[in-house]
């Protein structure tokens, strides 16, 4: 049957207040529209809903059965309405996040208390993968959005660079000598070298950086994240590659030791990734706002 959903609507408010003028009122329609799509839907359906009198009108027995059928139908479009509302004003919402575990505790964290603060009823669920494995969670529909190191390449995907991120080689205070002057990348293979496993963005970029300058790094320890590496370099296993805002409180008590490189590291970002051609909630792009 070719029914449309605004025949019942007007059904639903003739029946509720019992009058076509009402309906009328109620519909911002004139009467004659209101009595031509009650006829509409008769035809329709085969069969009279109401009886008409001087005091209005009254439900037919089927009109009775319709009408229990398409008052829960209307109650449930104004919930969902309502959710729709309450969602749009951040009332109402959750957020699937992807990000490292580094990003997660350096980046994510802080700009997670606040929003929580301003929005405690959105519900943030964080998907703790590499970026590599975020990207692949987006594109899976997964999460809303991710949280990633760049570079980063995708057809699919949009890349928003966010915060910069400064790579500085870092060792245990017994290589502070290597600080007193730039230390040249190729001679780094003189020294025993901690690098993360291959395969995420990070390593890529470090690889990627030594092989521009005809150089290839050669780690005596892989580890499986920037924590591990803290953590070996502080017990003088040897140096690292670690970004410097990561690592401050270690640098500033003398933990570790900053060692010049020449050429320099280039800067690079993190970054937020989102799917092309993908609308945001309302939500995602509010928190996307505390991360910009």
């Amino acid at each position: 049957m070719n029914i449309q959903m605004e025949w019942y609507r007007v059904f639903y408010w003739t029946a509720k207040l019992g009058s076509l003028t009402k309906a009328a009122e109620q519909l911002h329609i004139t009467q004659p529209a209101v009595s031509h799509t009650l006829k509409q839907l008769e035809g329709a359906l085969g069969g009279a809903l109401f009886f008409r009198s001087a005091k209005g009108v009254t439900l037919t027995a089927e009109g009775e059965v319709l009408y229990s059928y398409v008052e829960q139908a209307m109650q449930m479009l104004d919930i969902g309405e309502k959710k729709m509302a309450e969602m749009q004003n951040l009332l109402l919402g959750e957020i699937h996040i992807g990000a490292s575990d580094t990003l997660c505790k350096h980046y994510l964290l802080p700009c997670l208390e606040q929003f929580h603060q301003q929005y405690p009823d959105i519900r943030v669920h964080v998907t703790n993968r590499t970026t590599p494995e975020t990207i692949t969670l987006l594109k899976e529909g997964k999460i809303d959005f991710g949280i990633v190191n760049l570079p980063a390449e995708d057809p699919k995907i949009d890349f928003r660079p966010s915060a910069p991120q400064q790579d500085c080689l870092v060792g245990h205070p017994k290589y502070a000598e290597l600080a007193r002057q730039p230390l040249p990348l190729a001679e780094l293979h003189q020294y025993p070298l901690l690098l993360l496993e291959p395969g995420g963005s990070t390593r890529r970029f470090l690889d990627s950086y030594a092989g521009a300058h005809g150089t290839t790094l050669h780690p005596e320890f892989e580890l499986g994240s920037l924590d591990l590496l803290v953590q070996f370099a502080q017990s003088g296993f040897g140096l690292t590659f670690i970004t410097r805002q990561f690592i401050t409180e270690e640098l500033a008590s003398g933990k570790l030791v900053e060692i010049p490189l020449t050429p320099p590291i280039p800067l690079r970002h993190i970054g937020i990734a989102t799917l092309k051609n993908v609308p945001l909630s309302a939500a995602s792009k509010r928190f996307i706002g505390f991360l910009s």
